[in-house]
């Protein structure tokens, strides 16, 4: 029985053919197959680099079913390489299924580094990059969207998002709404091509540009944004400082937990988790039953 071949997760240029490395180049030459998003666009990209290779569509709506397929060619003893449309597969693209499988047969799987948008955008955003939270794409309705948006309002890690042209200015209003208008962010679009541009403010700033601007909405985006501000350590982040406590018990008279609890963490900033731990608490001292949290 033939050992088995190994899966080569291959980073693609995210718009200039510069980018790939002379290793990735050397790895899609010689495997026996090339698992793509889209056979048609990898297609062209091995061919300008003078590449031929059999290639095998592997996306979101037949991964699970091309699995076993890729897994047994692995098993026999081939060489796969797993590429994306652009940047390095599995981030916000396909490819989860397929690793977490190859890994679990015991089968060696190597990461060919290369061009990422989410931190090619991170690294020139003059925002924090200590720590941060890729988000990806969010829910495109918009109701489901915002509910993201505000379960993230109290993150202090810089925030990384994706979004399409035709969505981003209804998303750049959504952010400005649900962080605040003052919020330093960062966009970034055609990132290496031949129309790059980048733009810094405050979300307020950019949600104006993005109704003035048509340019600004051309191409896919990544969308940086600034943490909220770490909350002091006075308690206020657990609901229980003094500040926090009278707000939110003010707020308990007239209002439903979960709305209660939602303007408290917008306005301090403090965990909503903890926020809502401490208005059942307050609740249940006044004799009444807590709405479910939002």
């Amino acid at each position: 029985m033939s050992a088995p071949g190994t899966l080569y997760v291959v980073a693609t240029p995210i718009g200039n053919l510069g980018d790939l490395s002379p290793r990735a180049r050397e790895v899609l030459a010689a495997a026996d197959c090339v698992a793509a998003e889209d056979t048609r666009h990898s297609g062209r990209l091995l061919a300008h680099f003078g590449i031929e290779r059999p290639l095998v569509s592997l996306h979101e709506h037949n991964e699970a079913g091309r699995v076993r397929e890729l897994l047994a060619r692995l098993q026999a003893g081939q060489s796969v390489a797993l590429v994306s449309d652009a940047g390095t597969p599995l981030i916000a693209d396909p490819g989860y299924r397929l690793v977490a499988a190859v890994r679990a047969a015991g089968i060696r799987v190597v990461p060919l580094p290369g061009p990422c948008a989410a931190i090619a955008a991170l690294a020139v955003a003059g925002l924090p990059t200590d720590r941060f939270c890729f988000e990806g794409f969010l829910p495109p309705r918009p109701s489901a969207r915002r509910e993201r948006l505000r379960a993230l309002s109290a993150e202090t890690r810089t925030l990384v998002f994706y979004e399409a042209p035709h969505r981003l200015r209804e998303f750049l209003d959504d952010c400005a709404a649900g962080f605040g208008a003052t919020r330093r962010a960062f966009v970034a679009r055609e990132l290496t091509k031949l129309h790059e541009s980048t733009y810094d403010g405050t979300l307020g700033e950019l949600a104006t540009r993005a109704a003035l601007e048509a340019d600004l909405l051309r191409g896919e985006a990544v969308v940086v944004i600034e943490g909220a501000p770490e909350a002091a350590d006075t308690g206020e982040a657990t609901g229980r400082g003094p500040g926090t406590e009278v707000l939110l018990a003010a707020l308990l008279d007239e209002l439903p937990a979960s709305r209660a609890v939602d303007l408290v963490v917008k306005l301090t900033g403090a965990r909503r988790n903890a926020v809502y731990r401490r208005a059942l608490e307050l609740r249940g001292t006044q004799g009444a039953e807590p709405d479910e949290p939002g």
